[in-house]
């Protein structure tokens, strides 16, 4: 008997800091899968044979006016991509189509509404935001999360955020991140006795990162410890601000930016380290994180982490247990949790032990394959009923 297939639309197939999405598509079992993009990025970096890449729609520009300014359609009807997505469907026969983010969902609405089967969106942070600066964007997001048979969210932080929209409860649905531990093993480190700390930080160079909080926080942690270090790992807009911040700082020479790194020179700047900090906080248009897929990765290799109470963080770190969490934007607090495992070699090393086994008890990507599987059974199955 033939498994079911489900479509992955990803508007751009993938951007960088992708790869939980890459991992989860390509990890399905008992599902077969293609993927429908309107653009490719790094094929080098997540390879995929099976991918139907939407045309550019041929121009008619009568037949484009007329869709446009007299029948009022959206843009997906008047741009062809509508018919194109039916097509490709109806041709590789697929049971369902899962949209990678809700921004998505909101622009794929007019054929959700009308495509005969049944659809997912899955919400990842950033995309909850309320977009005010485009009119009716919030009335329709409302109107995606009352269509579609099931919502995925990353965190129950998200969760939270979308029954505030009006989701019904029945509906939402915990899609962890699921992290290949054979690809971070636990680093056997020893404690920096003569105060070399190396400390790091991986993650898109955006202000919900809270990485001015971070080089702060370090600047006057390297009083204490002149030997420490400490490395960003990802590239953004921001990073020259940052640049600019760690010289003001006086702090430059020991701030390395690594800029992007793959996933095996991610694992051995993690064994290098000894501390992974991640004070991610909410910015004003309401950006905010589910579960960071980095702070997990740097978990399953046994580093302690100091971070905020923000998102979806508390749900993967326990308080006390296998990190510190503070206030977000509260340097003292962050500066204060840097200190209190510095100077403790045995609480370091026991919540470095701790984070190992809770996030391999937790966020094990089989398992959360399989979570997934079951929810697009389950949303065919209310789909069909």
């Amino acid at each position: 008997m033939p498994k079911p297939v489900v479509a992955s639309y990803c508007t751009t197939f993938l951007k960088p800091e992708m790869l939980h999405i890459f991992r989860q598509i390509t990890g399905l079992q008992e599902f077969d899968t293609f993927v429908i993009a309107k653009s490719r990025q790094c094929e080098d970096r997540f390879p995929m044979d099976d991918l139907e890449l939407l045309p550019k729609a041929k121009s008619n520009f009568a037949r484009r006016f007329w869709l446009k300014y007299i029948r009022r359609e959206p843009p997906i009807v008047y741009r062809g991509e509508y018919r194109m997505l039916e097509r490709i469907l109806k041709a590789r026969r697929a049971d369902l189509i899962h949209v990678y983010f809700g921004h998505t969902g909101v622009h794929l609405l007019p054929f959700i509404e009308h495509w005969p089967g049944p659809a997912v969106v899955s919400f990842h942070g950033m995309d909850v935001q309320p977009r005010e600066n485009q009119p009716g964007y919030v009335d329709k997001l409302k109107q995606l999360l009352k269509t579609v048979p099931l919502v995925l969210v990353r965190s129950e932080s998200l969760r939270e955020r979308l029954l505030a929209l009006g989701c019904p409860a029945d509906k939402i649905r915990i899609n962890r991140t699921g992290i290949p531990f054979e690809k971070f093993p636990v680093a056997e480190r020893g404690f920096p006795e003569r105060g070399d700390w190396r400390i790091v930080q991986a993650c898109r160079l955006i202000e919900k990162k809270g990485l001015d909080t971070a080089l702060r926080a370090f600047a006057e942690f390297q009083g204490d410890y002149p030997g420490a270090e400490f490395t960003i790992a990802g590239e953004g807009p921001i990073e020259n601000d940052l640049r600019a911040q760690a010289k003001g700082l006086g702090i430059a020479g020991s701030v390395r930016f690594a800029g992007f790194l793959s996933e095996e020179e991610l694992r051995r700047l993690y064994h290098e380290s000894h501390l992974f900090v991640h004070p991610s906080q909410l910015t004003a248009d309401q950006n905010q994180e589910g579960i960071p897929n980095s702070m997990l990765e740097a978990m399953a290799t046994g580093l302690p982490v100091v971070a905020t109470l923000h998102g979806g963080i508390p749900e993967a770190v326990e308080n006390g247990r296998t990190g510190l969490l503070t206030e977000e934007r509260d340097v003292g607090g962050l500066l204060a949790s840097l200190r209190a495992l510095a100077r403790d070699k045995q609480r370091w090393e026991v919540m470095g032990r701790e984070a190992a086994e809770s996030v391999r008890e937790h966020f094990g990507q089989p398992a959360q394959i399989a979570r997934l599987e079951g929810f697009y059974r389950e949303a065919i199955e209310r789909h069909g009923a």
